[in-house]
């Protein structure tokens, strides 16, 4: 019998096997990334700024391909991640700080717990814990330094990094302008309303992100036409189309 990277049956393979949720991780995602201090490390490739939304898709895509892989194809797939790092690392001349790489799995984890809760249900803490762990051996294959030993501890440190790593700049202000290009404003609003409901205060505080109240209303019609089978085509009309494929792909049959 094969050995998996995530056991077939954990928490993280239910909240990483539905599009609906790895899209409010994204969302999440996108709030970070324009905050982080390191983010001119993703404008030196000049990706970013050129389509920011398949630059952050491709984080999360290989986010979801590391979780539902063997666990051989999974750890080649981490190997490629940390092999394409060190390749800009190579052609900047400079090292990515251990900081930056802890940001995202930290996001991850977060995310993936508080889009779980928002759509589904709560999580027990033996789940999130599930979630941590199974980041944790990410960074552990990624050779990381400084990673907390625990959800306890990651729960601290993730509050660190928070206060620490994020600041308001120009690439912040870009990257939401091209958010708003690529997404249009319906969807850019939408956008912003789920990081609302996603993000850490200082998230919040940082990109002024206010509450218009409309979003959980939505949300619960949208639970109401998932019963009926008909999110589908809510998600296929709300998606960008260049996006829709690869997005509803996302769900795991």
């Amino acid at each position: 019998m094969e050995k998996y990277f995530v056991d077939q049956n954990s928490i993280v393979r239910k909240i990483w096997g539905k599009s609906d949720t790895v899209l409010f991780i994204f969302a999440g995602a996108a709030a970070e990334f324009a905050l982080n201090k390191a983010v001119d490390w993703l404008y030196f490739t000049g990706r970013l700024p050129a389509d920011p939304l398949a630059r952050l898709f491709s984080t999360v895509e290989y986010a979801g391909q590391i979780i539902f892989s063997e666990e051989q194809k999974a750890l080649s797939s981490i190997d490629r991640i940390t092999a394409i790092h060190q390749d800009v690392e190579k052609k900047r001349q400079d090292k990515i700080p251990d900081w930056a790489y802890r940001d995202v799995l930290y996001l991850l984890i977060d995310y993936s717990i508080c889009s779980y809760e928002l759509l589904e249900t709560k999580l027990t803490d033996e789940e999130k814990t599930e979630v941590f762990e199974v980041f944790l051996r990410v960074g552990h294959r990624m050779q990381l330094a400084g990673l907390p030993g625990n959800y306890s501890q990651w729960r601290l440190s993730r509050e660190e990094h928070l206060q620490e790593n994020l600041v308001k700049s120009e690439f912040t202000n870009d990257l939401y302008r091209q958010y708003k290009k690529h997404l249009g404003v319906t969807r850019y609003n939408i956008l912003k309303q789920v990081q609302f409901k996603l993000a850490p205060a200082r998230v919040s505080h940082l990109l002024g992100l206010k509450n218009k109240h409309w979003l959980m209303p939505m949300l619960k019609i949208y639970k109401l036409l998932r019963i009926v089978k008909f999110d589908t085509w809510l998600k296929s009309t709300l998606l960008p189309a260049a996006y829709k494929a690869r997005i509803l792909n996302l769900d795991v049959k």
